[in-house]
Parts: C-alpha cells; sequence; structure tokens
C-alpha cells in the first residue's frame, strides 16, 4: 500500500510510537481509529470502561481522586510497556499518555483540592519512578478543541458518567492541555484543531492530515 506522497507505507511508518493526546471529547480514539485504517499500526486505547474507581470518582471526586487516578497511572504504565514490545515489530498509536494523567489530570485535581497534597506527593513519586523506564513517542499529535464542542461531543457520545461533569471542570483541563502542549519537548509535535478539520469524511481534511504526519515522521 502506498500514502498520497507516493511512499511506501512501511518505509514510511516503520516502528514508530506515535501518541494522541487531547482532552475528553476532543477525537482521540476517531483519530487513532483513522490512522489504524490507514495504516498497518497497532492500536492502544484508553482504558476508561476498566477502571472500578470511575463512576464513584465521577459521583465524589474528592473522596475517590487518589484512588482512581492511582488506578489509571498503574494502568498507563502497562500500556506504556506493552507498546514499548509491540514497537520492535511495527508502529503503534496511543489513546492518551502517562504525562497526561499526571500533568493535567492528577495536578488539575490537586489544584482544586480534590487531591490532598499528601496525596498528589505519593502519586508524583510513583509517576517520576516510572517515567525512568519509559522511551517517549517518535511524535506526538495534539487535539485542541473548544469547550463548546468537548460539550456537544460528550453529551451526542452519552456516557452516563460524564455527563455529570462540570463545565468548570472541562474547562480547566481545556486550559492545563494548553499549558502542558506549551512546556513538552520530549518528541516532534503537530496541532490538529479538530472543530473545523474532519479527517473522518473530507478528503481534503485527510489528505492534509497524511502529508503533515508524514513529513514528521
Amino acid at each position: 500500500m502506498r500514502s498520497s506522497s507516493g511512499l511506501v507505507l512501511s518505509e514510511v511508518m516503520r516502528r514508530k510510537y506515535i501518541a494522541v493526546a487531547g482532552n475528553m471529547g476532543s477525537g482521540k480514539s476517531s483519530l487513532v481509529y483513522f490512522l489504524c485504517s490507514h495504516y498497518d499500526v497497532e492500536p492502544f486505547y484508553e482504558p476508561n470502561e476498566e477502571n472500578p474507581y470511575l463512576k464513584d470518582f465521577y459521583k465524589d471526586m474528592r473522596r475517590w481522586a487518589f484512588h482512581s487516578q492511582v488506578h489509571f497511572l498503574c494502568h498507563k504504565f502497562r500500556i506504556h510497556q506493552a507498546l514499548a514490545k509491540a514497537r520492535d515489530k511495527r508502529t503503534v498509536v496511543q489513546d492518551r499518555t502517562i504525562y497526561e494523567d499526571a500533568e493535567i489530570f492528577a495536578y488539575n485535581l490537586h489544584r482544586s483540592r480534590r487531591m490532598s497534597k499528601r496525596d498528589f506527593g505519593t502519586y508524583m513519586a510513583l509517576y517520576h519512578s516510572m517515567l525512568e523506564a519509559l522511551e517517549p513517542p517518535d511524535l506526538l499529535i495534539y487535539l485542541s478543541a473548544p469547550l463548546r464542542t468537548i460539550r456537544q461531543r460528550i453529551k451526542l457520545r452519552g456516557r452516563p458518567e460524564e455527563q455529570a461533569v462540570p463545565v468548570s471542570y472541562i474547562r480547566r483541563l481545556n486550559q492545563l492541555y494548553e499549558e502542558w502542549f506549551a512546556r513538552y519537548d520530549l518528541s516532534p509535535t503537530v496541532v490538529i484543531p479538530t472543530e473545523r478539520m474532519d479527517y473522518v469524511t473530507d478528503l481534503m481534511d485527510r489528505l492534509d492530515l497524511i502529508e503533515t504526519i508524514e513529513k514528521l515522521l
């Protein structure tokens, strides 16, 4: 199979690690699915349904923040280990990184006083220990979307535990994502404004995205 530029895809995408970052509702899973349908890559998705604390967390964030975030962190670390092994054979693409778990979601819970200083200190010590064993991605794709678009998508996809999430919480996450991405320097990056870019159904947007990714890789 050949890309739009005429290059054999196996040459362009040989054993790379692509990370897709962005707030809830920004379109991460859709982009991962698109990349898997266009290239011969292995997906690693965000395991929301497997967190036994998630429903309790959305009901009482202060009570369950530490439990939920530690579970996500440990599970994400195992995913990073698994994709590192898979990367020896083929390109892998990840839906949300361990960096986002700690530097955006856990930090936001601490800053908003939903996670105590003691719990946050323990969490970050565990996080930094894990980072020493992990390799950064070859490319980070950041999906940006305004608050209005994110709220619409959350409503449309209808996950019950997300419907009661306060608007202020989503707004703070969006701001933290912008701040985190501005200081991120572990790999090449590309920003995709998903409010206006429809790479799933629009041919021109799709070709633009493919060209951008292949240039960076």
